[in-house]
């Protein structure tokens, strides 16, 4: 197929502008865009690479789950992949995912019920229980490996060092999301920009720069519940 130079050209331009917004949004836990911006920008690279799947690379954005790990943290492999959640922005667009959840199932999606909920926009973790006892804690990173933040967990009070049940199981991972509420998150700004410290952009960034302190003392002054 002959393909269009100023499609190499914006396709080229979009993984540069996406790898920059990812380093910026997950390692430094400072966004320089909104969500909708990222968002519309890496819909319309998967657009173009749905339209000409041989210009489909390796390490396109779109072919990787999080981003690049920090070296200050020890790295961890998740049991199984961490993977992410899609993105739907329209109707025709969950019909196409309601006929693929059918075609997979061979059944009519006349039949399928549908729950839903509010997502929590908050930073995936995986916690490892071993016969009860919280050994170790690991943030999603690219989506095989993660980076070990067990003792920053400790300091979130809300999860247990140790399963609440009398006979818990040889081994367990539970993954869930690290938030920040919108009101711990606004009178964490308050108080840095009183102090003249980082603010942060929006809650989700915030639990992610509090969950990735070298100093466990820092995360846990952090407003996560």
């Amino acid at each position: 197929m002959n393909i269009p130079a100023t499609v190499l050209t914006r396709i080229q331009y979009l993984r540069q502008e996406i790898e920059a917004h990812n380093y910026r949004y997950y390692v430094l836990s400072d966004p320089s865009v909104s969500d909708a911006i990222y968002d519309a920008l890496f819909q319309e690279l998967q657009s173009l690479e749905a339209r000409y799947p041989e210009l489909v690379a390796s390490d396109s954005p779109t072919q990787r789950v999080g981003a690049a790990l920090s070296a200050h943290f020890a790295s961890v492999k998740h049991l199984i992949p961490m993977l992410s959640l899609g993105n739907i922005f329209d109707q025709a667009e969950f019909r196409a995912f309601d006929k693929r959840i059918g075609d997979r199932l061979h059944c009519s999606t006349n039949t399928i019920h549908y729950a839903c909920e509010p997502k929590i926009d908050g930073v995936s973790l995986s916690l490892l229980y071993q016969k009860g006892s919280l050994v170790q804690a690991a943030t999603r990173g690219d989506g095989q490996t993660g980076e070990e933040v067990t003792a920053n967990i400790k300091t979130i009070h809300t999860i247990p060092l140790r399963l609440h049940t009398k006979t818990p199981p040889s081994l367990i991972e539970i993954r869930g999301e690290v938030y920040m509420t919108k009101a711990g998150f606004e009178k964490m700004n308050e108080a840095a920009e009183k102090k003249q410290e980082k603010i942060f952009a929006n809650p989700r960034n915030a639990a992610s720069g509090s969950l990735r302190q070298l100093n466990p003392a820092i995360t846990a002054k952090r407003p996560m519940p």
